[in-house]
């Protein structure tokens, strides 16, 4: 054997040491996709903890740089933020300002590993809660389309760009939401199951993406979405005395999802009645209302939080119709009672089934609820500081053979497609009586209806707009803004 085949087959038998990485991860603080709430300062200071590996990494310095597409942000192009202490490491990152989609990356100082977390957002967050048509049970045709500015908290708890439907309750983290299995028990779909109940879905549009994107469009600030609703639920359902029962109820869902998502929103949108539209629930689903709005605010520790909400609208049904409008005036009597909150309306709306609104129109109610959250947080932005409420009743008079119907809150002119419709008089047993025979704007008062009617008017009459559960009614204003159903409202004589 040659000295070189000696040396060679030497070789072979040294063991080769191994190369022992340096690295750092974030296990807490941050994950692909979250939406960080902005301080009233317009910033987020995120508190990010991870683990470290690797030999002598005990007292190394991790750093963090922020970047946008462009390139890294001013001032955050690797940053100190902790020391290594015990293979572990925790530290806040300060100030990062409203924006992105940001690239959030981590390195031990010295090494060559970057750990990254993708596309975070600082902006703003919103809960939606209700029953089914704030879940959405829109036609999933021609529904709105992603953006990369906002994102939403799945309910299964994963952080996601929001796209529709952004409820997807059978596969929830949470068993209040899951469907009962042929025992009789919750279960939630998983595997297989799942994918064919998602490619299969048919319905699930919903208010929450278009209300986002219409937000940001004028803002500019960019928006994570908290869904939370489940169809078919009542005020009882939603309660806060069951709050201590976590997933096992609406509201400890709720409160627990806000909690994992930062513990810190800026505002929630809320649709829900149509299950306590009955004789039971209908005499107190005001006070119920009221209640579940203080306890929100208590359990989320923001005694002003916004809070917007939808007038329940339409419903293919001759049941219940007295209990339904019962609901629809508690609504709007509640409404001055909700300081830094506001009702929209959607009797107007059309429907994709006997009681869910449609997809397109989902897209206009979402931009209804945008204008009054953008009036009121954003008043400084021109677009947002000129809008009203949109039409709330005042008053009617009776004016020789005219009733005089005077709104509040009108942008622009009040108008409708064809001839006004939804407005009835009742007799002071609260029978309609057939009497208004035209409907126009009053030429000196764009905010005023006129209602000619022919006869005598009943004593103690009053006005209803929307009497009944499917009337038909159009007047909005030049924001479309709809006139709220409302009554019975005495007309004074």
């Amino acid at each position: 054997m040659s000295i070189v085949r000696r040396i060679t087959a030497a070789v072979v038998f040294f063991p080769l040491l191994p190369l022992v990485a340096q690295e750092v991860r974030v296990t807490r603080g941050a994950v692909d996709q979250q939406v960080f709430q902005r301080n009233a300062e317009g910033f987020a200071n995120i508190l990010l903890a991870g683990s470290a590996s690797g030999r002598k990494v005990n007292g190394k310095m991790v750093q963090v740089r922020v970047s946008t597409k462009t390139g890294p942000l001013a001032g955050f192009d690797w940053t100190p933020l902790a020391k290594i202490q015990k293979l572990a490491w925790s530290g806040e990152l300060q100030r990062v300002p409203v924006g992105g989609p940001y690239r959030l990356d981590v390195r031990m100082e010295g090494a060559s590993f970057v750990f990254t977390v993708n596309h975070i957002l600082v902006g703003d967050l919103w809960i939606l809660a209700g029953q089914s048509n704030m879940e959405g049970v829109g036609n999933l045709i021609d529904v709105q389309p992603p953006s990369d500015t906002v994102h939403s908290f799945d309910l299964a708890d994963n952080w996601v760009i929001a796209r529709e439907p952004l409820h997807t309750l059978v596969s929830a983290a949470d068993p209040v939401h899951w469907p009962p299995n042929a025992d009789g028990q919750p279960e939630r779909f998983t595997g297989e199951k799942l994918e064919r109940y998602l490619a299969e879905r048919k319905k699930g549009a919903g208010l929450g993406l278009p209300f986002a994107q219409d937000l940001v469009r004028r803002t500019g600030v960019p928006i994570g979405l908290i869904p939370c609703s489940h169809g078919g639920t009542s005020m009882e359902q939603w309660s806060p005395s069951l709050r201590e029962a976590g997933g096992e109820s609406l509201y400890g869902s709720m409160l627990r999802r806000f909690r994992a998502a930062g513990g810190n929103v800026k505002g929630m949108l809320w649709y829900q009645g149509e299950s306590d539209a009955n004789g039971k629930a209908a005499p107190v689903f005001g006070d119920k209302f009221l209640a579940f709005v203080k306890a929100v605010r208590a359990d989320f520790g923001e005694p002003d939080l916004p809070f917007y909400y939808v007038q329940i609208g339409r419903n293919i049904s001759s049941r219940n119709a007295t209990e339904w409008n019962a609901v629809q005036e508690a609504q709007l009597s509640d409404e001055p009672r909700i300081p830094n909150g506001g009702m929209v309306a959607s009797v107007d709306l059309s429907l994709d089934d006997s009681i869910h609104i449609g997809t397109q129109d989902l897209k206009l109610l979402g931009r209804r609820l945008a204008n009054r959250a953008c009036h009121d947080l954003f008043s400084s932005i021109a677009d947002c500081g000129r809008l009203k409420p949109g039409p709330h009743p005042v008053s009617a008079t009776l004016d020789h053979s005219v009733v005089k119907v005077i709104f509040s809150g009108v942008n622009g002119t009040l108008h409708a497609d064809g001839r006004i419709s939804g407005f009835t008089i009742h007799d002071a047993s609260g029978l309609p009586v057939p009497l208004i025979y035209r409907a126009t704007i009053d030429p000196a008062e764009a905010s005023t209806v006129r209602l000619s009617i022919t006869g005598k008017l009943p004593e103690h009459a009053t006005l209803y707009y929307g009497y009944g559960k499917d009337p038909y009614c159009n007047l909005r204003d030049a924001e479309d803004m709809a006139a709220p159903v409302f009554g019975p409202m005495p007309i004074q004589q």
